[in-house]
C-alpha cells in the first residue's frame, strides 16, 4: 500500500511539473514580447535624441543668424544715421549762405 501511495504522489508530482512547465510558455512569450518592445523604444528614444540634438544645432545656427543680422541691421542704422547728419549739416550750410546772400 505504501509503494502505490508513492507511486500516486510521484504520478501528481509529474503532472504538476508538466502542466506547470506548460505555464511558462505564455510568460516567455510575454518575456520575449517585452523585450522585444524594450529594444524597439530604446531605438525610439535614440532617433528622439538624435532629433533633438539637430533641432538644437539648429536652433544655435538661426540664433547665430539672428545676431548677425541684428549686429548689420545696427551698422546700417549708425551709417544712415551718420548721413542724415551729414544732409542736416549740408542744408543748414546752404540755407545759410542763402539767408547770407540775401541779407547782401
Amino acid at each position: 500500500m505504501h509503494y502505490s501511495s508513492i507511486m500516486k504522489l510521484a504520478a501528481i508530482t509529474a503532472t504538476v511539473t508538466l502542466v506547470g512547465c506548460q505555464d511558462l510558455k505564455p510568460l516567455q512569450t510575454d518575456i520575449s514580447n517585452l523585450s522585444s518592445q524594450i529594444t524597439q523604444l530604446r531605438s525610439e528614444a535614440q532617433n528622439i535624441q538624435a532629433s533633438a540634438d539637430q533641432a538644437s544645432r539648429s536652433a544655435q545656427s538661426a540664433s547665430q543668424a539672428a545676431n548677425d543680422a541684428q549686429s548689420k541691421a545696427n551698422q546700417a542704422l549708425a551709417a544712415a544715421q551718420a548721413s542724415q547728419a551729414a544732409v542736416d549739416a549740408t542744408n543748414e550750410k546752404i540755407d545759410r549762405m542763402f539767408k547770407h546772400k540775401l541779407s547782401k
